[in-house]
């Protein structure tokens, strides 16, 4: 029996995680167990402890409540904790999971102790170091023993960096073995879309039509905290709002809404809050924004995470950023990037909501069995 101490603090790694530790229940429990540690990065009960319920995946065996803090203090905090935690446990494995500050933790927790990491979303890059997720990749990255890329493009990246396709076990943070899995969010997607359907009624609440609403999500530092940039993003979005009738719906990440006021100035911000059709909410739960995704005309995002998920049920997505690591998803034309750049943005929801456009989705990331191969992979 091989033990995992698998390390969450936010939203999309709490989601994530419910991939693995199904697969780890359902088909490997003989040879796999599983500690989860959540870090408390993202301290907001809706932000956190409702996927836990929601998902299936047990009540973490250990929770760090380290909270909102600086990138140094948050990460200097988590590394003391976690440490203490692999002493105890003393796991055969650390997996991570994408690029928050909490994955850059446990990376190195883990490594300066000898315990040899798992990286799951390896290999994704933007290709710009002023994004603290792209540090928090690459580190890890660069330290781990199995690393697993949801894209041939993440796969391709690893290869550029160094990384020996054509290596064998036995695999070591000197000699780390690399792989192209598919993404455990579309087995998570594929898992929950009709759980979504049968059980969310968001849609209802908020007296949303299917195909006739657009969703939006903004929650980046550079977006929300840059006053030039999160009032070029609102403009448009009321643009498109007022001009041409769309219904926009905006789950709000916490920082987003505490930041609205402040930084869009007191006529934009009087402007958003009286546009009948813009309806801002609350951080939803995971079902709901699948549903919200899965039944919206076209998505808004400066979310990895979210413009992934749109290409998954088949929606356009615009970019609010100037680069993206699923280029793939840009590549196929399902996706614009257009930053925080009003202008851009609408040109880009013209560009969809022209009826001549034809979208295409090819399955660019896997069969829906990513976490029963990373199971595979560990066991060896």
């Amino acid at each position: 029996m091989k033990k995992l101490v698998t390390i969450v603090g936010a939203r999309p790694q709490i989601i994530k995680a419910a991939a693995l530790s199904r697969a780890i229940k359902k088909l490997y429990n003989q040879a796999l167990t599983e500690v989860l540690v959540h870090t408390g990065q993202h301290y907001d009960e809706n932000m956190s402890q409702v996927f836990f319920g929601e998902l299936g995946i047990p009540a973490p065996h250990y929770n760090l409540g380290v909270g909102s803090l600086s990138h140094g203090a948050q990460t200097a905090m988590m590394i003391e904790g976690l440490e203490k935690i692999l002493l105890v446990e003393k796991p055969d494995w650390v997996v991570l999971y994408g690029d928050t500050n909490s994955t850059l933790a446990g990376a190195l927790a883990a490594s300066k102790i000898h315990i040899p990491v798992v990286h799951i979303e390896a290999g994704l890059r933007s290709y710009n170091k002023s994004m603290p997720e792209e540090i928090n990749r690459i580190l890890c990255d660069h330290v781990s023993t199995l690393l697993f890329a949801p894209t041939y493009t993440g796969y391709n990246n690893l290869k550029i960096e160094g990384f020996d396709p054509d290596t064998s076990a036995p695999f070591s943070p000197d000699n780390p073995g690399i792989f192209h899995c598919g993404d455990v969010m579309y087995d998570n997607s594929l898992f929950f879309g009709e759980l979504a359907a049968s059980k969310s009624d968001i849609l209802d609440i908020h007296g949303l039509t299917n195909g006739h609403f657009i969703l939006g999500t903004i929650h980046r530092d550079n977006n929300t905290d840059q006053p030039e940039r999160l009032q070029a993003i609102m403009a448009a979005l009321i643009e498109i709002a007022e001009t041409y009738h769309e219904t926009i719906v905006l789950p709000l990440h916490p920082r987003t809404s505490q930041l609205l006021q402040q930084n869009l100035g007191h006529d934009l911000y009087r402007k958003l809050k009286s546009t009948s059709t813009i309806k801002m909410l609350p951080p939803v739960s995971f079902l709901d924004m699948i549903q919200l995704e899965s039944q919206s005309k076209l998505v808004i995002t400066d979310s990895g995470g979210v413009q992934k998920e749109a290409y998954f049920f088949h929606k356009p997505s615009i970019i609010l950023r100037p680069e993206t690591e699923w280029v793939e998803i840009v590549q196929e034309k399902a996706a614009i990037l257009a930053d925080a750049d009003k202008e851009r943005i609408l040109s880009a929801y013209l560009h969809f909501s022209d009826t001549k456009t034809t979208l295409n989705f090819p399955p660019l990331f896997g069969d829906g069995k990513a976490a029963e191969f990373i199971c595979e992979s560990i066991l060896g």
